[in-house]
């Protein structure tokens, strides 16, 4: 059938999840991950592999059993749903080939900020906030995970508890004082 009567476009394919583009690296940048993040990703890859897919398939292939597959609306969704599942696990496969898994635990050199630290800083305001520096795939700043190509976190990286670090905003320049730098537990507990 012609893609135009069932809303397909041609770049069905691109290497996007659900509609959003993946976060892209600067060129010649390693993509850095933490352990857990390596962990998640790969959690997610395969519980897409083994258990969702498959569940596709089926309701799919059930649909197409019921006859006219044009106004089937199981099929349709179906065949849609599959396609965004194929596309998240081929991001996911390339981002695992080469992510560099970085363990913050092993970090020998715990007064300074770097990749996987948790650090507490203030800003002019006096308002503090906490923040771990992670991989671009497993940032989530809503929930204090920032990615360490973020301005914030190359403000922060090589600081120690009490420097003063500035950061260049659009509102201007913004001075962080550095509060506290921790480390996960060599025992693999987060800090």
């Amino acid at each position: 059938m012609n893609k135009a009567f069932v809303k397909e476009s041609d770049n069905d394919d691109d290497d996007d999840a659900a509609g959003t583009p993946p976060a892209s690296l600067p060129a010649g940048v390693k993509n850095y991950i933490t352990t857990l993040g390596y962990r998640r990703l790969r959690d997610e890859l395969t519980h897409l592999m083994n258990e969702e897919r498959p569940a596709v398939v089926q309701v799919v292939s059930w649909a197409a059993s019921n006859g006219d597959r044009s106004e089937n609306g199981d099929y349709i969704y179906g065949k849609k749903r599959l396609r965004e599942i194929d596309r998240r696990m081929r991001f996911l496969t390339k981002r695992l080939e080469m992510a560099e898994v970085v363990d913050p635990a092993a970090q020998p050199n715990r007064e300074q900020v770097f990749f996987g630290a948790t650090v507490v800083y203030s800003d002019k305001a006096g308002e503090e906030y906490r923040v771990t520096i992670v991989g671009v795939d497993e940032a989530e700043p809503l929930q204090g995970r920032i990615s360490w190509i973020s301005p914030v976190a190359r403000a922060l990286l090589k600081a120690r508890e009490g420097d003063v670090v500035q950061l260049r905003t659009p509102a201007g320049l913004d001075e962080l004082d550095v509060l506290e730098v921790h480390y996960p537990d060599p025992g693999g507990q987060p800090a």
